[in-house]
């Protein structure tokens, strides 16, 4: 049972009008919503909290992380981390992207991260990421995070289309994405940067789900 709660003091803004989609301005996205479902749950990352910081370093940090993904600004500190995560927030202030802190909904541990970003009303769709911490692994906390924020995006912000691309090679992450009803549409050539460069790029699998695409099987 997934359930999606806002907080009531600051209520959801309607963003399934036509009118809506034909603006030119992106309509402010559901206020701090609280995803709760699989054993988890989701909610915005804090700036000021540093338990939130330290994960968001480490996770941006991990080597494995690195492996695959080179960040488009350098997370090294505590101070960047902070300054990564006012952006993340600043850019869902603005309607372009929702980045969630993935907890274990018994205890409230920090496991991850699970986001819907460059966020387009027209033609409606936004691109999906993840990563998990170290000492989370293995425990499919990816897979049953990315089924939440993928609800959310359908249901809650009215998207049509989500995206979701990994380096080819990225294995794990593309049962992830099959797991969760993302369909493999094709290998985009050189779209990403290869691990810890910037004059050199790499093939990229790409995936997309639909809202009207059949539902995935809980995990």
């Amino acid at each position: 049972m997934t359930e999606i709660r806002e907080p009531s003091s600051a209520p959801a803004t309607p963003v399934t009008s036509s009118d809506t989609f034909l603006s030119s301005v992106s309509p402010a996205l559901p206020a701090a919503p609280v995803l709760d479902g699989h054993g988890l749950r989701l909610r915005v990352w804090d700036p000021e909290s540093a338990a939130d910081v330290d994960a968001w370093l480490r996770g941006l940090t991990d080597p494995e992380f690195l492996r695959w993904n080179t960040p488009l600004r350098t997370v090294s500190d505590a101070a960047t981390a902070r300054e990564s995560l006012e952006n993340k927030t600043a850019d869902a202030a603005a309607g372009q992207a929702m980045i969630f802190c993935v907890t274990d909904a018994a205890d409230g541990t920090i496991l991850g991260q699970v986001g819907v970003s460059a966020i387009e009303r027209v033609p409606s769709r936004g691109i999906v990421g993840y990563w998990v911490l170290p000492e989370a692994r293995g425990r499919h906390v990816a897979t049953r995070s990315l089924l939440l924020a993928a609800r959310w995006a359908f249901a809650e912000v009215g998207l049509h289309r989500l995206e979701l691309g990994h380096a080819l090679g990225h294995d794990a992450s593309c049962r992830i994405a099959e797991r969760c009803g993302f369909r493999h549409e094709g290998t985009l050539r050189g779209a990403m940067w290869e691990a810890g460069r910037r004059d050199a790029f790499r093939d990229v699998h790409a995936h997309g789900r639909l809202a009207t695409d059949p539902q995935p099987e809980s995990p």
